[in-house]
């Protein structure tokens, strides 16, 4: 009966290993994605709070927008 409970603790123990093995590379593999896209939103942001304010004029930020590959 002992030999049992070794094969079951086994089995769980590799289970639980591909899973903590999917789980880090699935969190590592989203850090890469993240930023770029948070960088691109915030460029975006400080784009229109500077158009908000009047620092810069609508041709200015309509083709600053163009450049980001961006619509209004």
């Amino acid at each position: 009966m002992g030999m049992g409970w070794g094969w079951l603790f086994l089995a769980l123990l590799i289970v639980g290993s591909v899973l903590l093995v999917v789980a880090l590379v699935r969190g590592w593999s989203g850090r890469g994605d993240a930023p770029r896209s948070t960088d691109r939103s915030r460029a975006r942001e400080v784009l229109d709070e500077r158009y908000a304010r009047g620092e810069i004029d609508t041709d200015e930020y309509q083709d600053r927008v163009q450049q980001m590959g961006e619509r209004e």
